[in-house]
């Protein structure tokens, strides 16, 4: 019996795709007016998001210090000038990218139909930092909604795909893992590996991409969770 749900948060209750890739785009509009592969930008920016934050997920370096990396791995990659302040130059970035924080249309509705379900238990479970991914909560209005935000940073650094972080994640709603459903966008880390766990797992695949992995459920949009509960 599903006795609670946790949430990924970007891609699934947060548009981090529209606000990434509009913040990266103005940093470089700004910073290299006219540059020639300006289209290109958000979708290099995102090819660089992926190694970075697993070198900070293992540990290799500081949360600031993948930053920079990914600052420079840009600039070099647009062939200009590398930032002097590095740190200066990500919070550009994200200053235009906390501007873009916006909830999917879907979540508020999807959260309010879950109260009248039954009322599991809530959470998020994130990979991001502790104090950007509860900023982000607040800002797109369900804080006091989605109960407590889990990041590897409080769940003894164990980050998603680690099985300590579903377990751990679980152990935070009071409940075992497979009394606990996952929804988010991320086939691996939301869905194929906390399995292993004994945690349910359900694939957000809002672009409608493709069939799930053999054995998992498939939704297009957060208004399906109350129905697959069901």
């Amino acid at each position: 019996m599903i006795r609670g749900v946790l949430f990924d948060l970007d891609g699934t209750l947060l548009d981090h795709r529209s606000a990434a890739d509009a913040a990266i785009t103005g940093w470089v509009s700004a910073y290299a007016p006219g540059h020639a592969r300006l289209p290109e930008v958000a979708g290099l920016w995102e090819e660089l998001e992926l190694p970075h934050l697993a070198a900070w997920h293992a540990g290799e370096c500081t949360v600031e210090e993948q930053r920079r990396r990914r600052v420079r791995a840009l600039c070099e990659e647009l062939c200009v000038r590398v930032p002097a302040d590095l740190d200066a130059a990500y919070e550009e970035f994200s200053r235009r990218y906390r501007e873009g924080w916006r909830a999917y249309p879907d979540a508020v509705a999807a959260l309010d139909a879950l109260d009248a379900f039954g009322g599991p238990a809530l959470g998020v479970l994130t990979n991001g930092t502790q104090r950007v991914q509860e900023a982000k909560v607040r800002a797109i209005g369900l804080e006091g909604r989605v109960g407590p935000v889990l990041t590897g940073e409080v769940l003894g650094g164990h980050f998603k795909p680690s099985p300590a972080g579903y377990t751990g994640a679980a152990a935070a709603l009071g409940l075992e893992p497979h009394e606990v459903l996952l929804v988010g966008d991320d086939v691996v880390k939301d869905v194929t590996a906390p399995a292993a766990t004994g945690m349910r797992s359900v694939w957000l695949d809002r672009l409608n991409l493709e069939p799930p992995p053999e054995g998992f459920p498939r939704i297009t949009t957060l208004a399906d969770l109350p129905a697959l509960l069901a």
